[in-house]
């Protein structure tokens, strides 16, 4: 075997071992991100301030994970020159990170809302809204894993589950609408369940975005997938 082969495989080895550390990395945050969002709800339901402001504190760590992910990534393209497929994975694996990061800062508005809310009683029991978190996360949670193991048949399933979040999205934008017909007095505190009730449904959208990144690294084809909502 001439020295150019050991070279090369050598090489090949170095950057197998190095995507498997980012994959790794990118399962680490969506993990993070997805305990985000379930805590940002829970702390919200359970009206416990003290773990809002956990999670706003906990959103400096998600933002270190991305950058460091995106350095990590960087580093791997302008060392190891990867070529067609592995470009593409590591490329989405810049935009997830980026993703996640986005998704966690849903949670971090969530968890303000709360501390915004305070003492004050929420205007209704929070039953649809725990649902989409609950939803969301698990989308997110099995896009990631879709990724991960480039699951096209997964990566094109999953988005078609947008449409329950966005179901439940217009049941709490229907019940808090006649609340506030009621009483106009509610606006205010109405209108900050529907801003989590929104935070949650974007989340199911770049939920969508991770799918698309995988159809993209498998097939080299950068489409979008569409709701039946849509």
């Amino acid at each position: 075997m001439s020295d150019r082969t050991n070279t090369s495989q050598s090489v090949r080895r170095t950057l197998e071992t190095e995507i498997q550390d980012l994959r790794n990395d990118l399962i680490y945050l969506g993990s993070m991100v997805e305990q985000q969002i379930l805590g940002s709800v829970d702390s919200l339901k359970r009206r416990d301030l003290a773990a809002s402001e956990q999670i706003i504190q906990t959103d400096i760590q998600v933002n270190k994970k991305r950058y460091s992910i995106e350095e990590k990534v960087m580093v791997v393209i302008a060392t190891q020159q990867p070529m067609a497929h592995d470009l593409r994975l590591l490329a989405s694996m810049l935009e997830i990170a980026g993703e996640l990061e986005r998704i966690g800062d849903y949670a971090k508005g969530i968890a303000r809302i709360s501390l915004r809310i305070a003492d004050e009683p929420l205007i209704k029991p929070l039953v649809d809204i725990p649902r989409m978190a609950e939803k969301g996360a698990d989308m997110l949670h099995r896009a990631i894993k879709a990724f991960i193991e480039e699951n096209v048949p997964d990566a094109e399933i999953i988005p078609t589950e947008d449409d329950f979040v966005d179901n439940l999205y217009d049941q709490v934008y229907r019940e808090l609408m006649v609340l506030i017909i009621g009483d106009p007095k509610l606006i205010q505190r109405a209108n900050w369940l529907l801003w989590v009730a929104h935070n949650l449904e974007r989340m199911a959208d770049r939920v969508t975005n991770i799918c698309e990144r995988t159809i993209f690294v498998v097939t080299g084809e950068l489409r979008e997938i569409s709701s039946s909502g849509d």
